[in-house]
């Protein structure tokens, strides 16, 4: 019994992130070359399709970067090709604008994980592929963990003597592994939360989207979601939603948003009213967060069924789309009303519950409305809260709401735990302000 293996010894894959990248312009794959060499990784650059899938075959690959046009193999070949040779790798593509049907066909056909339009910025690559290959190396970390616990499970099977004591030990190592795979899953979630705050800085950081709009529709999403008794789960992922709901804006020309919807032609209302499908197919990428995108992409569906995209009804519409639709318009009449608050709300909430049953679900207006009474804002409820300045931060206190910039942009998220590094640099952002940060620490 003694030869037997009594603990698990497996250790995250590391080392340079291997790419392969295929391009039919040299000029393309030299600047890739330089640019991927640059931040220490090992680049395999090709012209031609066929070269490309035998190197693919060969060796092993975290991601891969295909261009869309190309004359003898296109991108969507070419990547549903490579998935059936190197299915775990991580595949981009490089397309430009006009390639939108081609890339969906990409997305449908050879699985893609994420995309770039031509041109890029260099910056923007480097972070898509580390993200990638970490994406990669997480599958083959938890493939290779929940392979050894099958090997220690069929140990278990076949192991003769003290059988109480080895089921004990395996029951130890498998809770131990279990625990790792939970860690990792916490992890990813992490990501997640960090890419929906990536992209609400990206609103926040253009001058024609109204950042702190999407910030009260996020906040009375996450309200309504929580008054409808929905999971802690779906209330964020509403929440993610409400935050994410403009962010196809950021790919479409700001003529088309920088002035109200009512001057738009037809052709460019009808423009306008694509983000929500952009929104979907940036998201879409992050499988985490796949509700979220659904909510987004069905934010203009009716209750009656006569909404777009698809002209769904009643049930067949998410919660969280009918939630962000009833937000959205209860925001968008708050915004647009001069009157005093609280002829504001209820002027607002009129026009909402104008059409509870016609556009609106029912009872999402009737948890609308609660929440709105009970909260002006549709502000979360945050407990019992202490506000203190940077200069009296102590390591461990938690973040009870989110701090912005003075410019709106996120500096540390709702939940945050200060360390010592955190707190420095909030105060060295505190001492540039003309007044300290209100801070809101949970008690």
């Amino acid at each position: 019994m003694e030869q037997t293996q009594t603990s698990i010894n497996i250790k995250p894959p590391n080392g340079p992130i291997r790419v392969l990248c295929l391009d039919d312009e040299p000029g393309v794959l030299k600047v890739l070359k330089r640019t991927l060499r640059m931040s220490g990784m090992q680049v395999a650059v090709f012209e031609c399709g066929e070269l490309a899938l035998k190197a693919l075959g060969d060796d092993e690959f975290e991601v891969i970067i295909s261009d869309m046009r190309m004359p003898e193999m296109d991108g969507v070949e070419f990547l549903t090709k490579a998935r059936q040779v190197s299915p775990q790798s991580q595949r981009v593509l490089l397309s430009g604008y006009a390639d939108m049907d081609s890339t969906i066909a990409a997305i449908n056909e050879g699985g893609i994980h994420n995309f770039l339009q031509k041109p890029w910025q260099n910056e923007t690559l480097v972070h898509i592929i580390k993200d990638a290959a970490e994406k990669y190396r997480l599958k083959q970390y938890t493939q290779a963990l929940q392979a050894e616990i099958s090997k220690q499970n069929e140990q278990l099977k076949i192991l003769n003597g003290n059988l109480e004591e080895l089921v004990e030990k395996r029951t130890t190592q498998i809770r131990t592994v279990l625990r790792q795979l939970e860690t990792a899953n916490k992890r990813e979630q992490d990501e997640h939360r960090a890419t929906v705050e990536l992209l609400y800085n990206f609103i926040n950081a253009n001058p024609y989207i109204d950042a702190e709009k999407a910030k009260q529709i996020a906040q009375l999403c996450g309200s309504v979601a929580h008054k409808l008794g929905l999971s802690e789960k779906v209330v964020q992922l509403t929440r993610m939603a409400g935050y994410l709901s403009q962010v196809g804006l950021l790919a479409m020309d700001p003529a088309l948003y920088n002035q109200p919807l009512e001057n738009l032609s037809p052709q460019q209302r009808k423009l306008f009213f694509t983000h929500p499908a952009t929104a979907q197919l940036m998201l879409m990428p992050a499988q985490h967060l796949s509700d979220v995108g659904e909510a987004i992409y069905h934010q203009f569906e009716k209750y009656n069924g006569q909404g777009i995209p698809k002209g769904l009804k009643g049930k067949e519409i998410p919660i969280g789309a009918h939630i962000l639709a009833a937000v959205r318009d209860y925001v968008e009449h708050l915004l647009k009303n001069k009157d005093a608050k609280n002829e504001q709300r209820a002027h607002a909430l009129e026009m909402i519950k104008m059409y509870s049953g016609s556009f609106y679900h029912p009872k999402v207006v009737t948890a609308l409305e609660i929440a709105v009474q009970s909260d002006a804002q549709g502000a979360e409820q945050v407990g019992s809260m202490n506000i203190i300045n940077a200069q009296t931060l102590e390591p461990g206190m938690e973040l009870g709401l989110a701090i912005h910039s003075h410019k709106g942009i996120m500096l540390l998220p709702k939940g945050h735990v200060f360390t010592p590094a955190t707190i420095a640099k909030l105060q060295q952002l505190e001492s540039q302000k003309p007044t300290p940060f209100r801070i809101l620490i949970k008690t």
